[in-house]
């Protein structure tokens, strides 16, 4: 791998950005952006490529304490990577303020992943006067009971102090019909809701052309 001052002015990410817009850049051409340069021994583009890597997990929540894992991140760096990460959160991702009072309110907290070409199964966090706490992709790929457990769903609802969820995934193959499993794990996810005191509100099937509500549809 080229160094950076081995690169072409042009394609260095900070003048590709100046040139073509923070859009023409990849990952981790941008996370090389936020940090500038590198260390000894570790180039800012081999950090750069690791935290990409780290971020492209989407079911995992990242923290200070794991950016610090990255060979050639210190604390001055990480804390740079994580006000970035929150400052993104906080102009793309809906406020707390946001109340939930019909399943048309949950489509744009989760607007992204209508087109995903794998299944995402998400679980939004709400406060008793269902208000948003928090949005998490639990997982993603194909929807059975194994990949999807009450112990990941209700984690970081349990984490909130969440009053109640809302789950939603999506169905890259268009179809808005609830298959046998989409119903199974509901009712799954009911029953431990009931036992932590966390209760399912609805479960909601995603497409790019519609949207389908478990709980209008007398399934949940």
């Amino acid at each position: 791998m080229k160094k950076m001052k081995d690169v072409p002015e042009h394609d260095r990410p900070r003048e590709k950005i100046a040139k073509k817009g923070v859009a023409a850049l990849t990952d981790t051409e941008l996370i090389e952006a936020i940090l500038g340069r590198g260390v000894i021994n570790r180039d800012v583009r081999m950090i750069a490529r690791d935290l990409a890597a780290m971020f492209g997990d989407h079911t995992r929540e990242i923290r200070y304490e794991d950016v610090l894992t990255i060979g050639g991140i210190g604390p001055t760096k990480a804390a740079q990577i994580m006000a970035c990460l929150e400052l993104g959160r906080r102009r793309y991702e809906p406020a707390g303020a946001v109340k939930i009072q019909k399943p048309e309110d949950v489509l744009p907290l989760v607007g992204t992943y209508r087109e995903k070409p794998q299944e995402y199964f998400i679980c939004i966090s709400l406060t008793g006067a269902g208000e948003v706490i928090r949005s998490r992709v639990v997982t993603i790929g194909i929807l059975n009971h194994s990949l999807v457990h009450p112990r990941e769903v209700f984690a970081g609802a349990i984490t909130d102090r969440a009053a109640s969820v809302i789950c939603v995934h999506n169905h890259p193959s268009g179809s808005l019909d609830a298959s046998t499993q989409d119903i199974a794990i509901t009712r799954q996810l009911q029953e431990a809701g009931t036992l932590l005191g966390i209760q399912l509100l609805d479960h909601i099937i995603i497409t790019k052309t519609g949207f389908s509500s478990m709980k209008e549809k007398g399934l949940v």
